[in-house]
């Protein structure tokens, strides 16, 4: 079975980059073509059909913070990784194989992967093979569907109408708006409203001033490094910081990488460091191990995880290094 990839969203200044994954199968639908060649209402028709009798189906989703820390090229491979591993469980689940991987265009985007000998890349691949056809629809199509659902968010800038691409409208609505979290900084249009926060963390919409604490952060980050180092562990990077949040020690042990949040506590009357995992610190930390391991394909066979170490008391010592569960 072949399973075809294709891409939607790379060249507008704002929304996200969207890759749809699709394995058909033994179904057949008529009218499958390259999504750009059709009309809204085709595309939707077809996308309920697609969803209903393919063999399975993913979209793998990069939105525009990400793409601005990654730049477009591993922006395309991080949304096509994200696709394909859904393809995989289900794959698993429902007992299917695929033995061919169609990538429309001439960018092999799972290349240094495992699955890099099964890839073959094809320009307009999306209008003359049906599974790429059909990833190019599904893609499309919820990518349109996102983006008019951010224009009741973000009124203004039309982007139900013009999914995010520069046209005139927008950028009219830009110099007269600024702009919102969906446009793309790292374009060079959008260039001059790019601002980088070097003072501090941002949680929760409060800048946290670190001054006072960092030297008590930065002696129990280095007791936790130690102790990482003792337990068999390479020190791959220390405070690797993303628009979202700041990883403080990455480190590497067999076929495993680690992301590790260190939690300074005068003492546990509040709970420990695990306490202050919420599920929004713990998204934000999962999607800084995918930018990390998308800069660093060489780490990307690795299995991620994700610890938060507990430090107490001054001198700092190690009282917990736990595994946050996904």
């Amino acid at each position: 079975m072949i399973l075809g990839i294709d891409e939607v969203g790379r060249g507008p200044w704002a929304g996200p980059l969207v890759v749809g994954a699709v394995i058909l199968g033994e179904a057949k639908i008529d009218g499958l073509n390259d999504s750009k060649k059709l009309t809204a209402k085709k595309r939707s028709a077809l996308d309920a059909e697609i969803r209903e009798k393919a063999a399975a189906w993913a979209l793998g989703w990069v939105d525009a913070g990400e793409l601005d820390d990654i730049g477009m090229g591993q922006a395309l491979q991080l949304a096509t990784r994200r696709a394909v591993e859904q393809i995989q469980r289900q794959c698993r689940e429902r007992s299917l194989q695929f033995n061919e991987i169609i990538i429309d265009g001439t960018v092999n985007f799972l290349r240094g992967t495992k699955l890099e000998p099964y890839v073959a890349v094809m320009a307009k691949a999306d209008g003359l093979i049906a599974s790429v056809s059909a990833a190019s629809i599904i893609a499309k199509v919820a990518r349109d569907k996102y983006m008019a659902e951010q224009d009741k968010i973000y009124p203004g800038y039309g982007f139900a109408s013009n999914a995010g691409y520069g046209v005139a409208k927008h950028r009219a609505a830009i110099e007269q708006l600024g702009v919102t979290p969906l446009h793309r900084l790292s374009f060079a249009p959008l260039a001059k409203y790019r601002t980088v926060e070097e003072s501090g963390e941002v949680d929760d919409g409060v800048k946290v001033d670190r001054s006072t604490t960092r030297r008590i952060g930065d002696d129990g980050e280095q007791a936790v490094a130690d102790w990482l180092s003792s337990d068999g562990h390479e020190i791959v990077a220390r405070n690797w910081r993303t628009k979202w949040c700041e990883i403080d020690i990455i480190s590497r042990r067999d076929d495993e990488i680690f992301f590790t949040e260190v939690k300074y506590r005068k003492n546990d009357r509040y709970g420990g460091g695990l306490a202050a995992i919420t599920s929004k610190k713990h998204q934000q930390i999962r999607f800084a191990a995918e930018l990390f391991i998308a800069k660093n394909s060489q780490l990307a066979e690795l299995t991620p995880k994700i610890l938060v170490a507990d430090v107490t008391n001054s001198p700092p010592i190690v009282q917990n290094v736990i595994e946050v569960d996904d």
